[in-house]
């Protein structure tokens, strides 16, 4: 049970940590990471802020491989949780179906995500 705050002071809530489900995937890549542990990869970037990773999906225009997916950061503020801005990557897979190119692109390896992470924070390609 939560200890009542004095009046008009907002109740704080801390984080809810799931237990890690190993059946649920190899969490040696994204999309295992995400499915093990119930929450984004975060990785401390080589300008010193934390980043968390995710994959986000769009339409290509492409007849052949109509969807395509990509990865994207989002850069979290030092000391205060506050989003400071994201990196994003091109598409780097494409194909019929966005639960495909979802599913191929979760199957990178968590080393291959942070570089990819830090190769656009040296490129600069802030947003």
């Amino acid at each position: 049970m939560a200890a009542e705050q004095p009046e008009g002071q907002a109740e704080v809530h801390q984080g809810h940590h799931h237990p890690p489900d190993q059946a649920a995937g190899d969490e040696r890549t994204l999309g295992g990471y995400m499915a093990v542990h119930k929450r984004p990869a975060a990785f401390e970037g080589v300008d010193g802020h934390s980043y968390s990773a995710d994959i986000l999906t769009d339409t290509t225009g492409d007849r052949h491989a109509p969807w395509g997916a990509y990865l994207i950061f989002v850069r979290w503020g030092i000391g205060e949780p506050e989003v400071q801005g994201h990196l994003e990557t091109g598409l780097l897979i494409t194909g019929v179906s966005e639960a495909v190119v979802r599913h191929q692109l979760g199957a990178m390896q968590l080393g291959t995500v942070k570089a990819t992470l830090d190769g656009l924070i040296r490129a600069g390609r802030s947003v």
